[in-house]
């Protein structure tokens, strides 16, 4: 069995910047990708995603995203992006290759491939993301609906619910564009919890992260102190707040009960629906650590700010809130990657 310096779970923007600083410390990281190509989840989101962040503040380190600095790219600009990216690194990336499972032995980690054959590694940078994991919270009724039950994963275009009565479950970025667009195409609600809140894209002639980054809101290391993250805020240049204040997606409380194909409301009235579209989020799909005991009961690793609570060579990069707001973006997974490759570096050296 091959003996490594760092296996990089992951090929996508955590997994390249991992390597990266890795890199940067006089490692030798290897990277495994279980898709055919190094750009991670970005190729399998919505067609019409768009950064909620301009170019000029979506790079990862040692290389600028480059074009117009204040153009918000759209979702396959990301995915050029990454695959130059990984072009330019000059590390070894292995695509299509799964990894099945992670052990412990003898100081170092096993690696069990998907397919069979298998790895040692000194040390296991766990970067693969969250969109293997779609969270499907346990709604009233929900196992009882007939229609049709998506999550946003799934979704890609809003042609296929021409003319159908599509309830969205969800009051993020995410939901609330994907039910913007969906209804030019279909009656659509916007189902949640509690009310969407809105985050002005621009304030002073200033993008939103030009503010969060100048104040140092955007670096402030609290993520250890949130056991669950805040709500997120919807950035928008206006057009969501427009559309959802003209009920093109209306605005309710999620439903109270589901039963064949209708839902019932808050009210008590009831209503046939078609589509309902789970827009809630991700869970950090880690699946492979499980018989190591890195992981808590909900799945969630333990750890602080990136670095493994149980094994000390296991380190986690791309994380939501791992130590900061910006800590599973493009513009501040580098900082986090850079804090674990040198703390891995120097375990690895002995210090």
């Amino acid at each position: 069995m091959d003996r490594i310096d760092v296996a990089v779970i992951g090929g996508g923007q955590s997994g390249l910047v991992a390597a990266h600083a890795l890199r940067g410390q006089g490692l030798q990281p290897v990277v495994l990708e279980a898709s055919e190509r190094s750009a991670g989840s970005w190729p399998r989101y919505y067609d019409s995603l768009t950064l909620f962040s301009p170019a000029g503040y979506s790079s990862l380190p040692g290389m600028p995203f480059g074009g117009d600095p204040e153009r918000y790219p759209h979702r396959d600009e990301v995915v050029a992006y990454l695959l130059r990216y990984a072009e330019r690194l000059d590390a070894d990336i292995r695509t299509g290759i799964r990894v099945r499972e992670v052990r412990a032995a003898d100081g170092d980690f096993t690696l069990t491939l998907e397919g069979g054959g298998g790895l040692s590694a000194r040390a296991v940078v766990a970067a693969s993301g969250t969109f293997g994991r779609p969270h499907r919270p346990a709604l009233p009724g929900l196992e009882g609906f007939a229609g049709s039950v998506l999550h946003a994963a799934e979704y890609r275009t809003p042609q296929p619910f021409a003319g159908e009565r599509v309830v969205i479950v969800g009051a993020g970025n995410s939901a609330v564009q994907i039910a913007a667009e969906l209804a030019t195409h279909a009656h659509v609600t916007l189902a949640a919890r509690h009310p969407v809140r809105f985050a002005r894209q621009h304030t002073l002639g200033r993008d939103l992260h030009w503010w969060l980054i100048h104040t140092g809101v955007d670096t402030l290391p609290i993520g250890r102190f949130l056991r669950t993250p805040p709500s997120q805020l919807v950035i928008d240049d206006g057009r969501y707040r427009a559309a959802v204040a003209a009920g093109a997606p209306d605005r309710r409380s999620v439903f109270t009960g589901a039963d064949g194909t209708k839902v019932t409301w808050e009210d008590g009235s009831t209503e046939e629906v078609d589509t309902i579209l789970l827009a809630t989020g991700y869970r950090p799909d880690l699946g492979y650590l499980a018989s190591l005991g890195a992981l808590d009961e909900h799945g969630h690793p333990r750890h602080r700010e990136g670095l493994s609570l149980t094994h000390p060579g296991l380190a986690y990069v791309g994380l939501e809130w791992q130590r900061s707001l910006s800590s599973n973006s493009l513009r501040g997974v580098g900082r986090d990657a850079a804090r674990v490759a040198r703390r891995l570096a120097a375990r690895l050296r002995g210090h």
